[in-house]
C-alpha cells in the first residue's frame, strides 16, 4: 500500500521499466544464491549468513522502492498490475526464506525447491506487464470479458431444452427422489430466462466493443485520457460480479423478483459503461451506432424481463 513517491525528476516510463526489470532479476539471482547455500551440509557461517540475508533485503527493498515510482497519474488500473506483480516477488521471497528455516539442512527438500521456483516465476512476470494504462486496461477488459463468456457458456448449456440443470449431481439414484419440482425449469421459467440470457449475451458484446475500441482508439498521452482509461477499467470491472449474480438467482427454484432485481443491477451497469465510453476519447462519431445498438438491446430485454415478473409485484 502507501503513496507513490512524488520525485524531483520528471517521471520516464522507459527508465521505470528498465530499472523495474533488473530489480526483478537481481531478485531472481538473490533467491537462487539463499536457496543454494541451504541446499546442502555444512550451514553457511553466521558471517556469510548475515551476507546472505542483507543482499535479499537489498533487493527486495529496491522492487519496492521502484514500483514506487510509479505515479498514480501513470493509470490506477497500470498502478495495481505492477503492485500486484511486486507483492508477489515479496510475497514469495517471505515463503522461501520460511520454507529454508523450517526444513532440515541434509538435503534440498521439495518445498524450498518449489519456492525458489515461485519467486523464479514472480520475477519473470515483469516482461508480461503492460507498459502503459492502454494495454492495462485493454488487458483488465480481455479478463473480464473472459469471465463472462465462461458464465454465458455454462448458463446457455444448462438451458438446453428439456435438459435438467442439475442432472450432473442428482444422478445418483440414492439422492433418492427425483420428481421435486425444485430442480425443474417451468415454461413461464425459461421464457423468463431467454430474456436473462439476452441480457448475458448484451454483457459479452458490451465488453468485447468496449475491449475492441480501446485497443484501437485508445491512448495513455494525456492525463485525462489515462484517467477515462480508468474508469472503463473501474465500471467494466462490475460485471463480471452482476452477470454471475443473475445467473446463480436463474437456477431453479426461480424466484422471479430476484431475477428481476439482479437483471435490473446487471443493466444499469451496462448502461454506465456505455455511457463512459460514448463521452470517452476511445469512442469517436464513428463508434456511436453500436452504442445506440447495445443501449437499445439493454432496454429490449429489461423491458421484457419487467413484463415477465409484473404480476409478481
Amino acid at each position: 500500500e502507501g503513496e507513490p513517491g512524488e520525485g524531483r525528476e520528471p517521471f520516464e516510463l522507459q527508465r521505470f521499466w528498465d530499472t523495474l526489470g533488473q530489480t526483478f532479476q537481481v531478485t531472481s539471482q538473490e533467491a537462487t544464491k539463499l536457496s543454494l547455500a541451504f541446499s546442502r551440509p555444512p550451514l553457511p557461517s553466521a558471517e556469510d549468513c548475515r551476507k546472505l540475508s542483507e543482499d535479499v533485503q537489498n533487493a527486495i527493498l529496491a522492487v519496492a522502492t521502484v514500483y514506487y515510482w510509479l505515479p498514480k497519474g501513470q493509470g490506477t488500473t497500470l498502478r495495481k498490475m505492477v503492485r500486484d506483480a511486486t507483492t508477489e516477488v515479496v510475497e514469495g521471497m517471505i515463503q522461501l526464506t520460511d520454507t529454508i528455516l523450517n526444513s532440515p539442512v541434509e538435503s534440498l527438500s521439495q518445498e524450498q525447491l518449489i519456492s525458489t521456483g515461485g519467486v523464479w516465476e514472480a520475477c519473470e512476470q515483469v516482461s508480461n506487464l503492460p507498459r502503459d494504462n492502454q494495454a492495462a486496461v485493454s488487458s483488465a477488459l480481455a479478463a473480464c470479458l473472459g469471465v463472462v463468456k465462461d458464465a454465458v457458456e455454462e448458463m446457455e448449456h444448462a438451458l438446453v431444452e428439456g435438459q435438467d440443470p442439475y442432472g450432473d449431481i442428482m444422478e445418483d439414484e440414492e439422492l433418492g427422489f427425483r420428481g421435486n419440482r425444485d430442480t425443474y425449469w417451468s415454461e413461464a421459467d425459461r421464457q423468463l430466462l431467454s430474456s436473462c440470457m439476452g441480457l448475458m449475451k448484451a454483457s459479452k458484446a458490451c465488453l468485447k466493443k468496449v475491449l475492441g475500441a480501446v485497443k484501437a482508439n485508445g491512448k495513455a498521452d494525456s492525463p485525462e485520457q489515462i484517467a477515462q482509461l480508468d474508469d472503463l477499467a473501474d465500471i467494466a470491472n462490475e460485471i463480471s460480479p452482476s452477470v454471475d449474480e443473475l445467473a446463480l438467482s436463474m437456477y431453479p427454484p426461480v424466484n422471479p423478483l430476484a431475477v428481476r432485481l439482479n437483471a435490473a443491477k446487471l443493466a444499469s451497469v451496462l448502461k454506465k459503461v456505455l455511457e463512459i465510453a460514448k463521452t470517452s476519447h476511445v469512442c469517436p462519431p464513428s463508434e456511436e451506432g453500436w452504442v445506440q445498438f447495445l443501449n437499445d438491446a439493454v432496454d429490449h430485454n429489461m423491458n421484457k424481463i419487467k413484463n415477465f415478473t409484473q404480476g409478481q409485484l
